[in-house]
Formats: C-alpha cells, structure tokens, sequence
C-alpha cells in the first residue's frame, strides 16, 4: 500500500476570479485524492510573508506577497497515497507555457506569476505539513473514509 500523506493546495485569487475552484476540486477528485479540509478565505499579510518566508529576499517576494493577498483563495487539504508528488504533477511546472497538456497549469494557467494554484513542494521534505499548520488548525482537518478507497490502494 503507498503511503498515505497529507498535502496544501491553495487555489489563487486569479484561479477564484475566473471561477476555477470546481474544476481544479473535480480533478483530484477524480485522482482519487481525499479531501479532508478546505476554507475559502483573504490571506492578510503576515500570513502571506510567513507562507512565502523561504523567497523574503528574492526580488519577486513583494510581487508574490502583494498578489496572494490581492483576492479571497481556496484553501485545501487533500490526503491520499503520495499524495504531495502526486498533485505536484498534477499541477504541472510554476511556468504554465513548460507546464504539458493535461496538468492544472497547462490547461488553466496563462502566465507565470497568474498560475492558478499553489500547492506544496514534494521537494522539500515538510513543506507540505508546515503550510498545513499556517493554514489550518488540527480541527479542522477531517479524517473519514471514501467508500472507494478499497479500489485506489493495494
């Protein structure tokens, strides 16, 4: 059986102004991913510099801040088998023209700094639990079972 993890996928203020949250819900979804938690909210500011804490001195830690916090997002939590590197594929690369057909960006996003969707890095062992913890408190994270989780995992 694969292991399964817990992973943060935050739709955008450009993917909710655009009306994409279904599309990008219904595809993991389909994946097999298990939703356990999701809020639609405004970032405020500090949250949005603790989140992006790891670019603070890069030259685009300013732009990234200010347009995370521009609009309301959809954040979630989504559990399954592998499931960080499973929806980093999903997702596609951070530029959506090198994103291929198929992937969230690919299909959905039109420029680098308006991709859609945030989710964390299966490249950086904890990244995903600690975006879990800005995000959500343990309550709100629901633990219950898909009657086809029997079918998705050996």
């Amino acid at each position: 059986m694969s292991e399964r993890e817990r992973t943060f996928v935050m739709v955008k203020p450009d993917g909710v102004k655009r009306g994409l949250i279904g599309e990008i819900v219904s595809r993991f979804e389909e994946r097999g991913l298990k939703l356990v938690a999701g809020k639609f909210i405004e970032i405020p500011r500090d949250l949005a510099e603790e989140h992006y804490g790891e670019h603070e001195d890069k030259p685009f830690f300013e732009g990234l801040v200010d347009f995370i916090t521009s609009g309301p997002v959809f954040a979630m939590v989504w559990e399954g088998g592998d499931a960080t590197r499973q929806v980093r594929h999903m997702v596609g690369e951070t530029d959506p023209a090198e994103s291929p057909a198929g992937t969230i960006r690919g299909d959905l996003g039109l420029d680098l700094g308006r991709n859609v969707i945030h989710a964390s890095d299966h490249e950086d062992p904890g990244s995903n639990e600690r975006e879990i913890e800005l995000f959500f408190d343990e309550a709100e994270l629901i633990d219950y079972e898909r009657p086809d989780e029997a079918l998705l995992y050996e």
